[in-house]
């Protein structure tokens, strides 16, 4: 018998139709879609899987009305697009209504567009994002029940555990990967517009913890408009490339690069990060990092007056505080692996090792892979993959074809040195380093050819770009790990002896 199915109008906003779809009838039962968001590795979108979700009418208008008078913080930036990322910190800020939000993004002016008058539509987007749901909501908690993630194989996780997303055309997040768990984004309202790079690409995308957030580890590549005389690498990168519609949900495996842009005058969207055992020596990672960042940053110097925490984040922490916070990552990560196998614990990591000659080797991780046979995802019509775009994709529209990507065959470190910079020192900052190619060219920079090469003129970001990059942090991390294991193992065989004593 025909039931009421949901279908989507030009402007993305839900309405029931008769259709011939039973909502009842999932195409995937929650143990089988979790088993396929905890397995998959690249990134996919489901399908018909939200038809009978409530928060499927969260539209814009919905919440204005849920709210009301009440405020909430929106992030106001230029739509005119630069070849670098406008991040959160480069920002304008207001506080409005969902109301006033809604009457600007639809060309209304005059008071009803409140602290939006100062900020031409035609000029400037607005995005209310990462707004927890729990608080947003906390006056009417059974709002919570609408998200139903459970559906997706998590009983009892719901809106409360996620945060909701609401943007006008051109709203965007710069591009980053989130440390900790893989991400479901449900899409509720309007479109958006997903560019996703794998997790072995990031060599390519130049990772920057400027400006710092825990949890996110940023892109100094602008993805719609990349620097490609800054950044070259950029060109290998793999973009997988797809707009996201309304019901759907997408699936962002662990440490996938994501730069995401609102395409429809107005978005909704809600997602919920779930988290992963791995996540306990991602913490180990973060924290180090966040101890690092702010011990050089909060450092007096002419070199540390840029605007280097993100608002996201409340306060700077002090030393003992962050030593503390790290501590305590790695004793917990350290407790959690003796439970299982000395070198392979449960956080699936993989232990340290010296060789004969004394080369660090890590050990291979054959009861992970034992645990983890091969996986053949369901992809048909209900789960589909996100397409490869190319490595050019992003970019054939404004940079020139050319013969460079068979000569560059080494991938850059956070900190890349071309000929010029060799020459004439290393400046990353857009600005110095215009400046510094400005003074070279009027004869301002000299060069001691009897002292050789001149000394470089490195600032404590550049610094942070090698130190706190990635690859670094997972493997000084690891050695944090090892080296709290083989003292917890002495500590435990000493005390094995007193006994037997």
């Amino acid at each position: 018998m025909p039931v009421e199915t949901v279908k989507i109008d030009f402007l993305g906003v839900y309405s029931i139709h008769e259709g011939l779809f039973d909502m009842a009838r999932k195409p995937f039962t929650p143990e089988e879609v979790r088993s396929i968001v905890e397995r998959l590795k690249e990134p996919a979108v489901f399908h018909n899987m939200t038809a009978d979700w409530p928060a499927l009418h969260w539209t814009a208008q919905h919440l204005s009305r849920c709210m009301g008078k009440e405020a909430v913080l929106f992030r106001i930036g230029k739509r005119k697009t630069h070849q670098t990322p406008l991040f959160e910190t480069q920002c304008a800020y207001v506080e409005a209504t969902l109301g006033e939000f809604l009457s600007w993004a639809g060309g209304e002016s005059g008071p009803s567009i409140g602290p939006f008058s100062d900020y031409p539509l035609s000029d400037f987007w607005a995005y209310a994002d990462y707004k927890y749901i729990a608080k947003l909501f906390h006056h009417k908690e059974a709002m919570f029940k609408e998200v139903v993630w459970s559906d997706f194989g998590y009983p009892g996780r719901n809106g409360a555990a996620s945060t909701l997303w609401v943007g006008a055309e051109g709203a965007n997040t710069p591009c980053h990967l989130d440390t900790y768990g893989f991400n479901l984004v449900f899409q509720v309202q309007g479109r958006k517009r997903w560019h996703l790079f794998p997790p072995e690409d990031t060599s390519f995308m130049y990772p920057t913890r400027i400006p710092y957030e825990e949890s996110s580890i940023f892109s100094q590549v602008n993805v719609p408009q990349p620097d490609l005389d800054r950044f070259p690498a950029f060109r290998r990168a793999r973009a997988h490339v797809v707009t996201l519609q309304p019901g759907q949900v997408l699936l962002v495996p662990r440490h996938w690069w994501h730069y995401v842009e609102s395409v429809d005058s107005v978005t909704v969207s809600i997602n919920s990060w779930i988290e992963l055992e791995e996540d306990d020596k991602a913490r180990v990672g973060e924290a180090l990092t966040k101890t690092l960042v702010c011990a050089l940053k909060t450092t007096p110097s002419h070199s540390n007056n840029d605007n280097w925490l993100n608002p996201t984040e409340d306060s700077v922490a002090s030393h003992d505080e962050n030593m503390q916070y790290l501590s305590l990552a790695v004793q917990a990560c350290v407790d959690k692996s003796r439970t299982g196998d000395s070198d392979q614990g449960q956080d699936g990591c993989r232990s340290l090792k010296r060789d004969s000659s004394g080369v660090i080797k890590a050990n291979s991780n054959q009861k992970e892979e034992k645990k983890n046979p091969c996986f053949s995802p369901p992809f048909g019509p209900h789960l589909v993959p996100v397409p490869f775009a190319g490595p050019s994709h992003v970019m054939k529209d404004i940079c020139p074809k050319d013969n460079s990507l068979s000569r560059d065959r080494n991938p850059p470190c956070a900190l890349h040195l071309d000929s010029q910079s060799r020459t004439a020192g290393v400046v990353s900052d857009p600005t110095e380093r215009d400046l510094h190619r400005r003074q070279e060219a009027s004869g301002l920079f000299e060069h001691p050819q009897e002292e050789g090469l001149p000394q470089a003129s490195l600032s404590t970001s550049d610094l942070l770009e090698c130190l706190v990059h990635p690859d670094v942090m997972a493997l000084v991390s690891q050695l944090l790990l090892d080296r709290q294991r083989e003292l917890a193992s002495s500590v435990t065989a000493k005390q094995s002896q007193r006994v037997v004593i």
